[in-house]
């Protein structure tokens, strides 16, 4: 049966600091948190294999799919959008199935899953669909013990009192609104990683949600070191051996 575990033991561990990612036009945008003192700082990454070479991160959280089911759909998704909804569930959407990665073209994904799994792919998941396949590539069942998939909305439902944000991210309003829960969990400094980070790679680069919520799952990530973040799983793994799971 589906499950919400929350309050996990801590996760042992010898890093020094916790990293959220997300994907970018530049490539990965990542946020660190050290977990000595507490401060946080802003990078990009152009490989996601760059991120996995850090070796002080204690823990990883990504917003990115990390396990694909071969057919149907992935429970952990079904359970996010029960959280969020009804205001965010929107935001969650359907990964590619594993084998929409072998395409070169939208219409063959689209089409294959529409023949074979009764259901086609969204525009919005092929967009992402090289950084997944990227992932995918990179990551194995032995790296999920230090990094996870997590939904930045889930991250920040969580920060809210355990609902969602009542404004869309990308509006004036939802902005203000998820700067505000980020500083109250400790994160002041999001608008100036964001400008610093815009500065040096430049505006069309990154975006300040981009930012937003990769402050908002390297929260989630030192979270799940003390056992208080939220999963949402069945605990099925893919054809990978990886474990299907959001992370919030």
């Amino acid at each position: 049966m589906p499950a919400t575990r929350r309050r996990k033991p801590p996760v042992p561990h010898a890093g020094q600091c916790v990293l959220g990612v997300d994907g970018c036009r530049a490539g990965w945008a990542a946020v660190r948190i050290n977990l000595y003192d507490n401060s946080v700082s802003g990078f990009m990454a152009a490989a996601f294999t760059d991120i996995l070479a850090i070796a002080d991160a204690a823990m990883i959280m990504v917003d990115m799919p990390i396990g694909l089911a071969d057919t149907g759909p992935r429970a952990c998704e079904a359970m996010a959008r029960k959280r969020l909804s009804p205001l965010r569930h929107s935001s969650v959407f359907s990964p590619p199935r594993r084998k929409m990665l072998s395409f070169s073209r939208y219409e063959d994904a689209n089409g294959w899953g529409k023949k074979n799994d009764g259901k086609g792919l969204s525009k919005q998941a092929w967009m992402i669909a090289p950084k997944i396949r990227e992932i995918d590539e990179a990551v194995t069942p032995e790296d999920q013990i230090r990094l996870g998939e997590a939904h930045p909305e889930v991250a920040f439902s969580r920060l809210n009192d355990d609902k969602p944000c009542a404004h869309p991210k990308r509006t004036a309003e939802g902005q203000a609104e998820r700067r505000a829960l980020l500083m109250r969990a400790g994160i002041a400094d999001a608008e100036r990683i964001y400008a610093g980070l815009r500065k040096q790679h430049g505006a069309k680069a990154i975006a300040h949600d981009d930012v937003y919520d990769a402050c908002a799952l390297a929260l989630t990530a030192k979270a799940r070191l003390d056992g208080s973040a939220i999963r949402l799983s069945d605990d099925a793994r893919d054809a990978r051996g990886l474990v299907m799971e959001i992370w919030g």
